[in-house]
């Protein structure tokens, strides 16, 4: 068994982790998966490559500390790797801020840079950084590699990060930094292999899942992108509501009494699809639902997405290509149909039956806008910037 690359996606509550074997060039998925129930009732189950189960666990203690499970984690993967052993470790870290527009190695002074960001992005930020100390205590000798949800978006002109509000708060990190970066950077890196006017022209990505977002490219760059300052912003998504009216809040503030602590539940947890319906946040859920309140949750993601794609198309002046990524984008063949058809002015001509079939191309072989459905992996685009930047010692 080759050495082994660790990516770790953590939340406040769970570890999500995928182990990669380095086979010369190449990196081969060895097991994937995750600790979740933190602080509830943990609980441990890893995939080989094929989706095999290969381990499941659980601990009843609500009070088994992160680091413990973190060191069984680490026990467990060792002993997968044989022979080999652990070379690097990468980990998805949401905000970067104007410091950090690429991955970088951690060390002392990134982790203070980054926990200063704590407070623009207080939901995810923490969450993210917790493992990275966690595995310093527990391997202080691997290399650590930070990848961050906004560098793929560094390259957004200054117009499109900047929003109508004092200087003094823009100089003070409220910008528009936009998400979902590893995976509108695989998505870039897989589209030359496709379809070079894509590659090279202007391509609109969607990532829809249970969070969702849409970014432009032009010649496999991002120029613009639906979520701004936090995740929040752009679609609707499962329990976020998207581009919401400021004065929503500040009505709920003074007429309601919402605090902060009360805003922050609904935005994130009770918006979206499932406030919308009132049913689910699982657009699966929601298709099979003959309630109208389900279909209105449907119409309104579709809408939302058309909307959008009409503002990134201006932003990219034209359109070439339109890619679908993500759960939602990767497996729901009635959304992208609904998509494609309401923005056919855009000149998106689909194939119904190879979006039927989810071939990798569904638009007519005359289309004046390609559109395409391609898997996203953004931990494999972690690994690789971690493999690059720890074999670099930058």
């Amino acid at each position: 068994m080759g050495d082994g690359i660790l990516v770790i996606n953590a939340g406040s509550s769970s570890i999500k982790f995928c182990l990669y074997t380095v086979q010369q060039d190449d990196l081969q998925t060895l097991a994937r998966g995750q600790v979740e129930g933190i602080g509830v009732h943990p609980h441990f189950t890893a995939h080989d490559g094929a989706g095999e189960l290969l381990v499941e666990q659980r601990w009843d203690d609500p009070a088994t500390p992160r680091e413990t499970l973190l060191g069984i984690l680490l026990d467990w993967l060792d002993e997968q790797l044989g022979r080999g052993k652990l070379i690097a470790a990468g980990h998805r870290v949401v905000l970067g801020g104007e410091r950090y527009r690429a991955p970088v190695r951690v060390d002392d002074g990134v982790m203070a840079y980054l926990t200063g960001l704590i407070p623009l992005v207080p939901l995810h930020q923490p969450g993210n950084l917790a493992p990275i100390r966690e595995l310093a205590a527990l391997k202080p000798d691997l290399p650590q590699v930070a990848c961050f949800d906004t560098a793929f978006h560094a390259s957004n002109p200054r117009l499109a990060r900047l929003y109508g509000i004092p200087r003094e708060l823009t100089d003070a990190g409220v910008l528009r930094y936009g998400f979902h970066g590893s995976s509108y950077e695989y998505i870039a890196s897989r589209l030359p292999a496709l379809d070079e006017r894509a590659a090279r022209g202007r391509t609109v990505v969607a990532h829809l899942g249970s969070g969702a977002s849409m970014c432009a490219l032009v010649d496999g760059q991002s120029i613009a992108s639906s979520m701004g300052f936090s995740a929040l912003e752009g679609l609707v998504m499962g329990t976020r509501p998207g581009n919401l009216d400021p004065g929503v809040l500040l009505y709920l503030m003074q007429s309601r009494g919402m605090d902060a602590a009360r805003l922050e539940k609904l935005l994130y947890k009770e918006s979206g699809l499932l406030g919308v319906s009132g049913i689910s946040s699982d657009l699966r859920d929601l298709k099979a639902s003959d309630h109208p309140h389900a279909r209105e949750a449907v119409e309104l993601f579709v809408y939302r997405i058309v909307r959008e794609l009409g503002s990134l198309a201006a932003a990219t002046r034209g359109l070439d290509a339109l890619v679908f990524t993500a759960g939602i984008g990767e497996h729901s063949a009635p959304v992208r149909q609904a998509v494609c058809e309401q923005a056919a002015w855009l000149g998106i001509q689909l194939d119904g039956a190879a979006n039927a079939r989810h071939d990798t191309r569904i638009s007519t072989p005359d289309s004046p806008v390609s559109v395409w459905v391609v898997p996203t992996d953004e931990e494999l685009m972690i690994a690789r910037h971690t493999r690059a930047v720890a074999a670099g010692g930058g």
